[in-house]
């Protein structure tokens, strides 16, 4: 497999990574506009070619899939270029700026029989495949209220890096530069976790969105600090569970946490994972339910994301998550910032 890197910043370099260490897999060509990052890039990575535009390596055509690794707003146009070539996609989160574009992607790939993949990198944690496989089992009865929450600080902690001096952080608060908040950017993370790990859709949902003020005259140069730094969501799931969903950028003392509680009438789970931590399970089951007794629980490893897709291509199965499974969660997101304007509940 021949595999193409489109994009070439931060992301870029763990998709690398993952990648390199599959066999079988070839990285044979990398695409920026930017030609001192491609060059890094490549020469870090061991890529042959280097490109500084789409058009001119599909013009080259010599690779058979392609990682999307731009920023939100390209994924669309250069997606359903990839698409039109006939290249299989792996594409970076969220799959597009809204769920039109996002099923059209979807769709597109689906009618050229080709596979299509979305990194939602949290699929990978282990803990959170072994909760969805119990409540799927019904071990933990029926599900009837769950709980999720993404918690990150680097808006008051400069570990991950100076927010307000590095474009990699302020393009991320300006609605201008194509962020939509910390909806958009991890917003899609937790509900991919919730639902995911639940075995539910979310129906029906209310979300309030906050910005708070972060610099004088609410800019940075020419960044207008405007995107959303939390959101709070309440939500009905289709198997009719109710739910709390949240996440935010002022979580003091938190780096990068996520956290999925899942209740039934017959047990409960619960999945922690954290950058500084690790992941883990803990279940309350069985005649644990009587005593309030909480008790670890292993998870096997499973395949990455990466994986994933490079056994796709190969077969000629598609894997999980797909485009339309990405799309449905675009839906939530969409959903999120039609309910702040409207302040009233919706169907997704």
């Amino acid at each position: 497999m021949r595999l193409l890197i489109l994009g070439t910043g931060g992301m870029a370099n763990t998709h690398a990574e993952h990648f390199a260490a599959i066999p079988g897999l070839e990285m044979v060509a990398a695409v920026d506009r930017d030609p001192a990052r491609v060059e890094a890039f490549a020469a870090k990575h061991g890529v042959e070619r280097r490109f500084l535009s789409l058009e001119e390596a599909l013009a080259w055509g010599e690779f058979d899939a392609a990682a999307n690794v731009t920023p939100d707003g390209a994924h669309h146009a250069t997606t359903m270029a990839l698409i039109r070539a006939g290249k299989h996609v792996f594409c970076e989160k969220p799959l597009a700026t809204d769920a039109a574009k996002a099923f059209e992607m979807a769709e597109a790939a689906e009618a050229a029989g080709l596979i299509n993949m979305v990194n939602f990198t949290y699929r990978n944690v282990p803990q959170l495949q072994e909760a969805r496989r119990r409540v799927l089992a019904g071990e933990i009865g029926a599900v009837k209220h769950i709980e999720a929450s993404y918690l990150q600080s680097w808006l008051v902690s400069k570990a991950w890096g100076d927010w307000k001096t590095e474009s990699q952080w302020l393009w991320r608060l300006s609605k201008s530069h194509g962020s939509n908040g910390v909806l958009g950017d991890v917003g899609v993370h937790i509900f991919d976790f919730a639902v995911h790990g639940a075995g539910a859709d979310v129906s029906r949902a209310f979300a309030r969105l906050l910005t708070f003020d972060k610099a004088p005259g609410g800019r940075i140069g020419e960044y207008p600090l405007d995107a959303n730094d939390s959101f709070v969501m309440t939500a009905q799931f289709a198997n009719g569970a109710a739910g709390v969903i949240h996440a935010t950028r002022w979580a003091t003392g938190h780096s990068n946490d996520l956290r999925l509680r899942i209740y039934g009438d017959k047990g409960a789970l619960e999945v922690n994972h954290s950058n500084k931590e690790g992941s883990g399970l803990r279940g309350c089951l069985g005649a644990d339910t009587e005593g309030f007794v909480w008790r670890d629980l292993e998870a096997p490893k499973t395949p990455t994301t990466y994986e994933g897709f490079v056994e796709a291509v190969r077969t000629g199965v598609n894997g999980e998550p797909d485009f339309r499974h990405a799309a449905r969660i675009q839906q939530i997101v969409d959903l999120a910032a039609r309910t702040e304007e409207t302040r009233k509940e919706a169907e997704v």
